[in-house]
């Protein structure tokens, strides 16, 4: 036996054979083998199916994501713009409040400065009127205690009194 130059009843055979093999192969075997490639390619068509729509959704959520991130951002702008404003809204507030006080403390204490002094001056003035009334007092105990001065002086006083009430 030669296996580099087979003989034609081994050649026969080998053919029958794999005509054979073939034959139940291409009936029953390739049958499955081609559904269950076909089911993969399918299957694998479907993945990649999945894949692109979850790369869609993906790119879709990055950029409500970017969106919302930027929506963050402006209102975070927003928000620390108008806690300033209101910050210095307070502030100014504030301050006019404080001036506010301070111009009626100002005021208080003028009117009060005021009132004082008017208390001080009615005081010395009533002092200078008691002065006055005592010098004049003295004055005319000493001018009345001269005979004769003293009827003159009422005369006249009375005289006065009645043209300034004439006047009036």
């Amino acid at each position: 036996m030669n296996l580099v130059t087979p003989e034609f009843g081994l050649l026969f055979w080998m053919v029958v054979i794999f005509g054979i093999v073939f034959f139940l192969l291409a009936k029953f075997g390739f049958p499955i083998i081609t559904d269950m490639v076909d089911k993969r390619s399918a299957k694998i068509a479907q993945s990649l199916k999945d894949a692109d729509e979850i790369q869609a959704r993906m790119e879709s959520w990055k950029k409500e994501h970017a969106q919302m991130l930027e929506d963050v951002r402006k209102e975070q702008s927003a928000i620390l713009r108008e806690a300033t404003e209101t910050k210095a809204k307070i502030i100014a507030d504030a301050k006019e409040a404080a001036k506010a006080e301070a111009d009626k403390m100002l005021s208080d204490a003028k009117l009060q400065i005021a009132a004082e002094k008017e208390s001080a001056l009615r005081d010395v003035r009533k002092e200078v009127a008691l002065l006055s009334v005592q010098v004049a007092e003295k004055v005319l105990r000493h001018e009345l205690q001269e005979e004769g001065n003293d009827r003159a002086f009422i005369d006249q006083l009375v005289d006065e009194a009645a043209k300034a009430e004439i006047r009036s």
